[in-house]
């Protein structure tokens, strides 16, 4: 990826020498810029590439169906809790049909693709906000809590589990 020594966002000069705000045009090339590099970098066009391939994949588009009504049907037991007569046979079948999807290939590679593009991210996002406080807040990067079809991540495998 290339470096960024040449960006520099200009600061507008007052007329008594100071400094009063950065000029938001030429931060916000700066910002294109970088989303550009980071849209032509090998972990980008990586995911594109299984993100792609989960897409046609006709065993995902079977799979995913099957999720999408297991869930639902899991969903209506939920609404009743774990009391529901159907509750643990609901849950357990979409279990069932989340594992069957990750072991397809494609998944497997478009989760992992995700992943990598994830840190990226996020480690741009920590490197900006670091450069200008230790003490700013940086958008969090759930590394350890999962984030998988089925757990409320972002995984668009188009399994039907993640939002």
């Amino acid at each position: 990826m290339p470096t960024a020594e040449g960006l520099t966002a200009n600061q507008l000069e007052q007329p008594q020498g100071g400094v009063s705000s950065l000029d938001m045009a030429s931060l916000l090339l700066c910002a294109y810029e970088l989303g550009d590099w980071i849209n032509q970098s090998a972990e980008v066009a990586e995911y594109l590439y299984w993100k792609s391939a989960v897409n046609e994949d006709e065993e995902v588009k079977l799979l995913t169906r099957q999720f999408d009504k297991a869930k639902e049907l899991f969903e209506e037991c939920q609404r009743f809790g774990r009391f529901h007569p159907n509750y643990n046979e609901a849950k357990d079948k979409v279990k069932v049909i989340e594992r069957e999807l990750g072991e397809i290939e494609s998944v497997r590679r478009f989760k992992f693709a995700e992943q990598v593009v994830d840190e990226m991210l996020y480690d741009v996002s920590r490197t900006i906000a670091e450069s200008v406080s230790q003490n700013i807040k940086v958008p969090g990067n759930e590394k350890a809590g999962g984030g998988s079809c089925g757990s409320g991540g972002s995984c668009s495998c188009g399994s039907g589990g993640c939002s």
